[in-house]
């Protein structure tokens, strides 16, 4: 496996008034994400990754996270959501059970 954890974060945008991760401040979060786990000098071959994602289909349930190679879906509101997967799964293993979807 070429990364630990691979992590997409969605930032679609619809224009037809239906919810979208867009207007959830997504990409500002997967920044935060990415600079975090850079910080943590855990980015790169054998780590983590965060990437940018077009819609996952799960707008309605809140702004969408993936973490792969688990399948864990989460949600989030703020960066310090963001903080604690980054801390907790990503980092240390431990799924972020309060924000899963």
């Amino acid at each position: 496996m070429y990364y630990k954890h691979h992590v997409f974060f969605c930032l679609n945008q619809r224009d037809d008034g239906r919810p979208c991760c867009a207007n959830h401040n997504a990409a500002a979060m997967q920044a935060h994400a990415k600079d975090r786990v850079k910080a943590a000098g855990a980015n790169g071959k054998g780590g983590i990754r965060v990437n940018k994602s077009g819609c996952l289909d799960r707008c309605e349930e809140g702004p969408c996270v993936v973490v792969y190679p688990e399948g864990v879906w989460y949600t989030y509101v703020d960066e310090h959501d963001i903080d604690e997967i980054v801390d907790s799964h990503l980092l240390n293993g431990q799924v972020v059970e309060r924000l899963k979807i």
